[in-house]
C-alpha cells in the first residue's frame, strides 16, 4: 500500500475466536481495510502495518484486552486502551447507514433488522471513530475474513 507515514491508525476490538481489525488514514479519513480475523492473524498484520509506517493503536479494552497489550508491546505502537461498551449495538446502527438496505429488507422496522454478517470489523472502527472524534469512510463493502499471512 502506498500511506503516508504516521497518518495510519490501527483499531481492534479484541476477542479470544475472532477479532475485528481495521486501519484507517486518519488524515484522509478513510477506512482502508477491515477484517475479521482469527487473533494470530491480527496480531501477524498489525506487525505488518507496522513496517509500513502504522503508529497508533486503539484497542477496545474488553475480553482478552490484556493478552493483547503484552502482545503488541514489541512492536512500540503508541496504545490507547478504550472503553468498548456498548459498540456491539451500535456497531449494528452504523452497519445500517454504511450499508442500507435494500429490497424487501428496508420495510423491516430499523429495530429489528439483523445485519448479514458478523460486525467485530465495525465494532473496531467505532472504537477508533470515538477516538479521533469524528465518523470515517469505507471505500466499499468488501469485508475480509480472511487474509495470508503478510
Amino acid at each position: 500500500m502506498n500511506w503516508k507515514p504516521n497518518c495510519l491508525i490501527a483499531g481492534i476490538d479484541p476477542g479470544r475466536s475472532k477479532c475485528g481489525l481495521v486501519i484507517a488514514d486518519r488524515e484522509g479519513g478513510w477506512i482502508e481495510q477491515a477484517a475479521i480475523l482469527e487473533p494470530d492473524a491480527a496480531l501477524a498484520w498489525l506487525g505488518h502495518w507496522r513496517g509500513e509506517g502504522l503508529a497508533s493503536l486503539v484497542i477496545g479494552n474488553g475480553t482478552g484486552s490484556r493478552g493483547w497489550l503484552h502482545a503488541i508491546a514489541p512492536f512500540g505502537l503508541e496504545t490507547h486502551l478504550v472503553d468498548e461498551y456498548g459498540t456491539t449495538l451500535a456497531a449494528r446502527h452504523r452497519f445500517w447507514q454504511l450499508f442500507p438496505p435494500k429490497g424487501l429488507r428496508r420495510l423491516v422496522p430499523r429495530g429489528l433488522r439483523l445485519p448479514p454478517r458478523d460486525l467485530d470489523d465495525l465494532a473496531a472502527q467505532l472504537l477508533v471513530e470515538g477516538h479521533l472524534k469524528r465518523e470515517l469512510k469505507r471505500r466499499d463493502s468488501a469485508l475480509l475474513r480472511t487474509w495470508p499471512a503478510p
